[in-house]
C-alpha cells in the first residue's frame, strides 16, 4: 500500500493544450479515490499520468513521497483494471489471474504463484470457474478475473480505469458493492475514473470533480452534495440534478418566476449587492403542501404553481414546473448545460412529490419548500455564495471515522465470508441490496491548484 501525491500536475500535448491543468491531490495509503466529470474533462489522462502511460509536462508525482515522474510503468508497482478486461481467450481462469506472477520470471515459485491465485479466487468468488475460459464467463465473473490479476500483483495501488461501463446496469450495481466491499477488505489505495455519479457517489471516500482539466472540488460524497463550491459540481453531483431557478433579492424575499419566497435573513445576507442570483434547490427539498407536518411548514416558503406531468415511480414520485427565464438567464443555463455534456438546461423545475399525493399534471397545486436548504449562486463567477465551509468540513470529517470504523471491520473479518462476498446470484455480482460506503478515509488533504478542494 502506498500514499498518492500529486503537486500540480499539468499535461499538454503537442498543440498546447492542457487536457490537466495544475491539479494537487493527496490521496491517503488505503484511501478510495474516485475521478469524476464529463467526458474530456481529463480524468482518464489524469489516470494515466499516475501510472505512467502519459508522460508529465510539469507537476511532481509521489509514490510514498518518492518522485516516480520518470520512472516506466513497470517499476511504480501500480495495478490497472481496464474497461474492457483485457483477458487472454485461450488461457483459463487461473492462468488469466497468474499472469502477471508468470511475467516475472523465475520472481515466483510455483507454490506462491498458487497461493496468491487461489487466495485471490476465493476473495471473489472465483474458485469454482479456475479452469474455464473467459468464453464461457459472464461480464460480472469477466471482470472479477481482471481484479483477480490485480490483486495478485500485491501492488502499491489499484488504478480503475471506467471499469463497469460494459456492464448492464443491474449487474454495475452489484459489481460497485464487490468493488467497495474488496478494497476495504484489501485496504488498498485506488483511484477509480469514472463518467456515472452514482458509482462516483456510493463508491469513493472522496470524490474529484474535474471540468476541462481543472479539479472544481473534492470532498467526500455527502459534502460535495449539501455543500456545493460552484454551480458545475451542484449541477453536476444528483440525480435528478439540482434545479437553477433565476431571483432577485429584496430584503429576506426571493423574487422568483415560481412566486415570492422567504427566506432565512442569514441566506439573504450573502447574496446582497447581486442584482440576479441563481438558487439552487435539489428535487427532495420540495413537497406537496397538504402533506407536509406541522411542525416543518415554518421552516420553508409555499407556492402555486401548475405542474405540466408528473411521473409516478411507486415509492416516490417526480413533478415538473416549467418556468419563462430572462434571455441572459437562459445563456447562462445553456453555457452550464454544455460544460455538463448537456444538451441544454431546461427551464424546468423537477419537484420530488411523496408516491400518496394526488397533485397531477396540468392543475394548480401547492407546493412546500424547505428554504433552509437551498443555495445562491452568483450567475457570473459560478461561485456558490451560500456554502458553508465549516458544515462541509464536518461532513468530511464524520465521514472520516466511519469509513476508518468499516474498513477496520472489513478486515477484521479476514476471510470469514460475513465481509459480504457469499450470496452471489448466478451472474457473478453480490446481492443486489448489498451497499457500498460513501464516506472519506481519514488523514487526507487536497488542494486543487487554482481550483482548492474542500
Amino acid at each position: 500500500m502506498a500514499s498518492i501525491t500529486l503537486n500540480h500536475l499539468v499535461k499538454k500535448y503537442g498543440d498546447g493544450f492542457p487536457a490537466v491543468n495544475d491539479i494537487s491531490i493527496d490521496i491517503a495509503d488505503g484511501e478510495f479515490i474516485i475521478l469524476v466529470g464529463p467526458s474530456g474533462c481529463g480524468k482518464s489522462t489524469l489516470l494515466r499520468m499516475i501510472v505512467g502511460l502519459e508522460d508529465i509536462t510539469d507537476g511532481d508525482l509521489l509514490i510514498d513521497g518518492n518522485r516516480v515522474n520518470d520512472k516506466a510503468p513497470r517499476d511504480r508497482n501500480l495495478a490497472m483494471v481496464f474497461q474492457n478486461y483485457a483477458l487472454y481467450p485461450h488461457l483459463t481462469v487461473y492462468e488469466n489471474i497468474a499472469f502477471p506472477l508468470r511475467l516475472a520470471k523465475g520472481k515466483h515459485s510455483e507454490e506462491e504463484v498458487d497461493r496468491l491465485v487461489t487466495g485471490a479466487a476465493s476473495t471473489l468468488e472465483l474458485t469454482d470457474h479456475l479452469q474455464r475460459k473467459p468464453a464461457n464467463l459472464s461480464g460480472g465473473q469477466r471482470q472479477r478475473v481482471a481484479m483477480g490479476r490485480a490483486i495478485v500483483r500485491q501492488a502499491d495501488a489499484f488504478l480503475f480505469d471506467e471499469p463497469l461501463s460494459n456492464l448492464d446496469a443491474k449487474l454495475r450495481g452489484q459489481m460497485r458493492a464487490e468493488i467497495s466491499q474488496m478494497q476495504r477488505r484489501l485496504g488498498v489505495t485506488s483511484v477509480y475514473v469514472t463518467h456515472d455519479q452514482t458509482e462516483a457517489m456510493t463508491l469513493g471516500d472522496r470524490v474529484a470533480v474535474l471540468k476541462k482539466g481543472e479539479l472544481q472540488q473534492i470532498a467526500s460524497p455527502r459534502e460535495l452534495y449539501e455543500q456545493p463550491r460552484n454551480l458545475f459540481v451542484a449541477g453536476f453531483i444528483g440525480s435528478p440534478s439540482m434545479n437553477f431557478l433565476p431571483a432577485t433579492v429584496e430584503g429576506n424575499v426571493l423574487r422568483t418566476a415560481l412566486g415570492d419566497l422567504a427566506i432565512p435573513a442569514e441566506k439573504a445576507a450573502k447574496a446582497a449587492g447581486k442584482k440576479v442570483v441563481l438558487v439552487g434547490v435539489r428535487p427532495e427539498f420540495f413537497e406537496d403542501a397538504k402533506l407536509v407536518e406541522d411542525s416543518k411548514r415554518g421552516h420553508g416558503s409555499t407556492f402555486h404553481a401548475v405542474l405540466s406531468h408528473t411521473e409516478w415511480l411507486g415509492n416516490e414520485q417526480y413533478g415538473y414546473i416549467n418556468f419563462d427565464p430572462a434571455p441572459e438567464v437562459r445563456e447562462l443555463l445553456n453555457n452550464l448545460a454544455k460544460e455538463m455534456d448537456a444538451d441544454e438546461l431546461r427551464p424546468q423545475i423537477v419537484v420530488t412529490l411523496d408516491a400518496a399525493s394526488r397533485i397531477r399534471g396540468g392543475r394548480e397545486a401547492e407546493i412546500w419548500l424547505d428554504t433552509r436548504k437551498l443555495h445562491l449562486f452568483d450567475p457570473e463567477t459560478g461561485d456558490n455564495l451560500t456554502r458553508d465551509e465549516a458544515a462541509g468540513a464536518a461532513l468530511t470529517e464524520e465521514a472520516n471515522q466511519e469509513r476508518a470504523e468499516e474498513i477496520a471491520n472489513a478486515q477484521g473479518d479476514g476471510d470469514s465470508t460475513a465481509s459480504g462476498f457469499s450470496s452471489r446470484n448466478t451472474d457473478g455480482g453480490s446481492p443486489a441490496g448489498a451497499s457500498a460506503g460513501s464516506s472519506s478515509r481519514g488523514g487526507a488533504t487536497a488542494a486543487g491548484g487554482k481550483h482548492a478542494g474542500g
